[in-house]
């Protein structure tokens, strides 16, 4: 049985934009052995090239076929349930070239959808016509919920913020589509051509990557060089199959004769 991998970026693959020790290897060996893999991210502001650029920089060669983004679950979510439909969005460049790959028309002006992403270059002004667009109508659709870092210097507000507001101005609920949602999981597992129990996800955060696996059925390995810490687990009602301090201590050979 052929045996594949759903890999998280951020707090598995590196942190703080430095490579985590021994990533590099980890997926030098999936490719030398053709273990099939993707990358998969709730970001949904970089492109797949962007992210191919950034893993380039530490060390580990890619394509973009490698990548698979809350941004490409949005636009394939919505080709399927509103084909060729047209969308307002607050958001940047990958979330918008998903879209337009899918066939969809980025509109300023009666929507059917008002989409939510990733940036830093919308303004309050842009989500007062999104709210009037929704109350008009419009489909609120979040790319993820992911909650914001709560540090100082941090980037990006995280998108959860950003749609609470949004929601306590329509009344509306956000539909999220990016992990742990089935719609992104199940997307991602496709791609790469395989079955659930086939399907091994490594990721750092138990609600969002771990979460999700064990949902679907797939095995799950939570590594704690990011988000979730050994002590959290005690917080929750589901466990990881396996916990591993890095991806650099995953033991293929066992891991792809026995998972």
């Amino acid at each position: 049985m052929e045996k594949g991998f759903l890999i998280d970026m951020d707090g598995v693959i590196y942190g703080n934009n430095q490579l985590i020790p021994g990533a590099d290897k980890f997926i030098a060996e999936l490719q030398e052995r053709k273990v099939p893999f993707m990358f998969m991210t709730n970001n949904s502001q970089r492109t797949p090239l962007d992210a191919v650029n950034k893993l380039a920089r530490m060390g580990i060669n890619i394509v973009p076929e490698n990548v698979f983004s809350s941004a490409h679950a949005t636009a394939k979510f919505l080709s399927f349930m509103h084909p060729k439909g047209t969308a307002y969005v607050l958001g940047e460049g990958g979330l918008i070239q998903s879209l337009l790959q899918e066939g969809y028309e980025i509109v300023k002006s009666n929507p059917d959808f008002v989409v939510v992403g990733e940036g830093r270059n919308f303004t309050l002004e842009m989500v007062s016509v999104a709210v009037d667009m929704i109350l008009n109508g419009a489909k609120l659709i979040a790319t993820n919920l992911d909650p914001s870092p709560k540090k100082a210097g941090w980037e990006n507000l995280g998108i959860k913020s950003i749609v609470a507001m949004i929601e306590e101005a329509t009344g509306r609920k956000a539909f999220s589509v990016g992990k742990p949602s089935p719609v992104m999981m199940r997307l991602a597992r496709k791609t790469l051509g395989l079955e659930a129990r086939e399907t091994i996800i490594i990721g750092d955060t138990m609600d969002t990557d771990i979460l999700g696996g064990i949902q679907l059925g797939y095995t799950t390995i939570l590594t704690l060089t990011g988000v979730s810490k050994k002590e959290d687990l005690e917080k929750y009602a589901f466990k990881p199959d396996m916990i591993v301090n890095g991806v650099a201590d995953i033991d293929l050979d066992s891991l792809l004769m026995n998972s």
